[in-house]
């Protein structure tokens, strides 16, 4: 099954955006694509559109606060062509560009109060599936959030009780994948503190450094 926004596989979140396209007739409010090349070898992992955010913009990540982060570490780590996610408009800039990088969500559609049903996480498995079928061998996932890392579990078939989430934690998995682990760049775990940039750098760090063996390693076979 192909991603499409015009999914309505999900009853409950295919209401709720009807609902915010007629109040916000401006918002994207469908849902949402994922950003970046198909045939990548690093694919990050969120939890969902935010109202104000991808769900506005069309793209992950974008316009909330949690993008702030991610894509001043995107740029800081040369996978992106810029740290600001937005033009002068507000709305996603059409000059960024990822290079080795693809961002998407576990749940492509804005929940209510941003709390996705297990069911509707379940729905959308198919697409994340698709996507993890896509990367090349050795790729490298970086899931946000334990729900995100649940889902990449799911995808692949994958046992939770085998991969436990923590933030930095480093899982590889058996399709020669590795699977990185962060808490989620929100709002909220920055505010409180239970993340901060040097942390998420630091997992950053760890993934460059893979992407940069596998390099050594085909350099080296050739």
């Amino acid at each position: 099954m192909e991603f499409s926004t015009a999914c309505q596989l999900c009853p409950r979140l295919a209401t709720f955006l009807k609902e915010v396209r007629e109040a916000q007739p401006d918002y994207h409010a469908k849902p949402v694509p994922s950003f970046g090349d198909a045939d990548t070898r690093f694919l990050i992992v969120g939890l969902a559109p935010g109202m104000h955010g991808a769900n506005r913009t069309g793209r992950p990540f974008t316009g909330d606060y949690a993008g702030i982060l991610l894509y001043s570490t995107l740029h800081h780590f040369g996978f992106s062509s810029s740290a600001e996610p937005l033009n002068g408009a507000g709305w996603a800039n059409t000059e960024l560009i990822l290079r080795g990088c693809r961002i998407t969500n576990a749940v492509r559609c804005l929940p209510p109060q941003n709390k996705p049903e297990p069911a509707e996480v379940k729905q959308c498995n198919t697409y994340l599936a698709n996507e993890l079928a896509s990367l090349p061998q050795g790729a490298a996932v970086l899931a946000l959030g334990t729900v995100a890392h649940l889902a990449v579990l799911r995808a692949l078939g994958l046992k939770a009780k085998d991969y436990g989430f923590g933030h930095g934690a480093q899982h590889p998995l058996p399709n020669g994948m590795m699977l990185y682990d962060s808490y989620h760049c929100s709002r909220y775990n920055t505010q409180t503190k239970r993340l901060n940039e040097t942390m998420f750098h630091e997992v950053f760090g760890a993934i460059t450094g893979y992407l940069h063996s596998l390099d050594q390693s085909s350099r080296i076979r050739s």
